[in-house]
């Protein structure tokens, strides 16, 4: 039996929304199960819970080891945005307007985080601040943490600038500003999406980066994610899950601050 145009259409459309779907669960379900085991009553990782409870956030807020991690990592977070973006901006317009030999080169050298086993970055980073003491603190935190958001903020930037039209920055120069006004009230305000995107990146791979961190981590100071990762070896609290679920929460929220950014940004007249 021939099928139609549109009856084959019409298979095509539902396998790729059924595949869609499947891979869709595939992805969400073990969040759900986390989000879900946060609130069981069990005082184990039991899957279905038994009961209901929110006793496992109290006691996530109310343990002030959880509370000095989840803080050490968002300072950590917002110290890693800061930084790389104030040196991601640069080199992204060295990197696209620059005219100068091993350009390209120097756009592989900065790109490499994101290629080299992240262990092996971790390795040599703790042996670099283990020799100048200091493992432990929040300036070996931030260096390592930069070392691996860096690459996603310059891309991000990059990309901007090479969709900017460089002729409107040199009309306004023509029209009296200077080079520097001209960038900063021309070109900054048309790549604010790609440094924006850049920040929420660079934010987002140190909130939950847990290799450089266990690394860097001291008794005195260590990261959300280090701290679940030192209870996990120890027992398999629900607070884990509580720990998660804000790692997830504040994932999502960023995600949606940058869709809504970008989407005023494109309505903009």
């Amino acid at each position: 039996m021939l099928l139609t145009p549109n009856a084959m259409s019409r298979r095509m459309r539902l396998g790729l929304y059924t595949t869609t779907g499947v891979i869709g669960l595939f992805l969400l379900l073990p969040i759900v199960f986390i989000v879900l085991l946060s609130f069981g009553s069990s005082q184990w990782l039991v899957f279905p819970p038994p009961g209901w409870t929110l006793k496992w956030y109290g006691q996530f807020f109310s343990n002030p080891d959880w509370m000095n991690a989840a803080v050490a990592s968002l300072k950590v977070a917002v110290l890693t945005t800061v930084f790389a973006v104030a040196l991601g901006l640069p080199t992204a317009f060295a990197l696209v307007r620059g005219r100068f030999p091993g350009r390209e080169l120097l756009y592989g050298l900065f790109t490499l985080p994101m290629i080299v086993p992240l262990v092996i970055i971790a390795v040599a980073v703790y042996a670099l601040f283990l020799k100048l003491g200091y493992t432990g603190t929040m300036f070996a935190f931030v260096v390592s943490h930069v070392i691996v958001a860096l690459p996603f903020t310059i891309i991000s930037i990059i990309n901007s600038l090479k969709l900017f039209d460089q002729s409107i920055e040199d009309a306004a120069v023509i029209c009296g500003a200077s080079r520097l006004q001209a960038v900063f009230k021309v070109t900054f305000p048309a790549i604010r999406p790609g440094m924006v995107a850049g920040a929420l990146f660079a934010f987002l791979v140190s909130w939950d980066e847990v290799v450089l961190s266990v690394m860097m981590a001291s008794p005195t100071l260590q990261t959300l994610p280090v701290k679940m990762w030192t209870t996990l070896r120890q027992d398999l609290t629900p607070v884990i899950a509580v720990a998660s679920t804000l790692l997830i929460g504040l994932s999502v929220l960023v995600m949606v601050i940058a869709a809504a950014v970008r989407r005023r940004t494109e309505t903009r007249p």
